[in-house]
C-alpha cells in the first residue's frame, strides 16, 4: 500500500523537489486537501518553524492517519551575522518575492565590500502524526557571490556556489543537485523516520 505524505507548503519550487526525492509515496500539498491558510512561523530556529508548520496543518486536516511533512530552511552568511537566516523567505518584506530576495542579498554583499562570502544552505524537515513531531536537518555549504547565474532551482540558488562545484546550483540540473542538496540530505534522513513511522519495510 502507497502511503500518502502531505506537504505543509504551496512552494511549487519545494512541492517538486519533494515529488521527486519521496518516490514510492503518493505526495500532495495540503492545498488540494484543505483551503490553504495562514500559518505564522514565531519559532527562533528553521526547526520550531517546521514543526510549527507541519503541526499546524496536521491539526487542521483532523485526520489521525495522516502523515504531514514540512520543511524550513534557508541560506546563512556569517560575514553578515548570519543573515537571512530563518528570515530568508520573507527578507525583503513579508510581500516580497524570490527576486527581491535574492536581490537585497546581493546588494548586502556588496555593501560589505565582497563579491564572495562563506554561506550555508540549512534545511529542517518536521513530520507531525499522531504519534508526536519529530524532525531531521541538512546543511550544504560553499559561497555566496554577487553576481547571480543561472535559471535552474529557485530562491537564492543563482548566488550560491556549493563547495567542490564551479557553477551556482541556478546553473546545475536538479538532478546533479538532488545527490548534495541541503534539503536532499535532510531527506535522506526523514525517510527513514517515515519508513518507521508508517513501518514501512519495504
Amino acid at each position: 500500500m502507497i502511503k500518502r505524505i502531505v506537504l505543509a507548503s504551496s512552494n511549487k519550487g519545494k512541492i517538486a523537489e519533494f515529488k521527486a526525492y519521496l518516490r514510492g509515496f503518493e505526495v500532495l500539498s495540503y492545498g488540494e486537501i484543505i483551503k490553504p491558510f495562514e500559518i505564522e512561523e514565531y519559532g527562533n530556529s528553521f526547526k520550531e518553524n517546521a514543526i510549527i508548520k507541519s503541526r499546524a496543518v496536521f491539526d487542521r486536516l483532523n485526520d489521525k492517519n495522516a502523515i504531514v511533512l514540512s520543511d524550513d530552511s534557508g541560506i546563512s552568511i556569517p560575514l553578515l551575522n548570519g543573515i537571512p537566516g530563518i528570515y530568508s523567505a520573507r527578507f525583503a518584506g513579508k510581500e516580497a518575492n524570490a527576486k527581491k530576495n535574492l536581490e537585497l542579498l546581493v546588494q548586502k554583499l556588496k555593501e560589505a565590500n565582497v563579491e564572495r562570502a562563506d554561506a550555508f544552505y540549512t534545511a529542517a524537515i518536521a513530520i507531525s502524526t499522531e504519534k508526536g513531531d519529530f524532525s531531521v536537518h541538512g546543511w550544504m555549504y560553499g559561497k555566496a557571490i554577487t553576481d547571480p547565474k543561472g535559471d535552474n532551482g529557485f530562491g537564492y540558488d543563482p548566488m550560491f556556489i556549493p563547495q567542490g562545484f564551479d557553477k551556482t546550483l541556478g546553473e546545475l540540473e536538479a538532478s546533479v543537485k538532488e545527490n548534495f542538496s541541503h534539503r536532499s540530505r535532510a531527506l535522506k534522513l526523514a525517510l527513514i523516520l517515515l519508513k518507521t513511522l508508517t513501518k514501512d519495510k519495504r
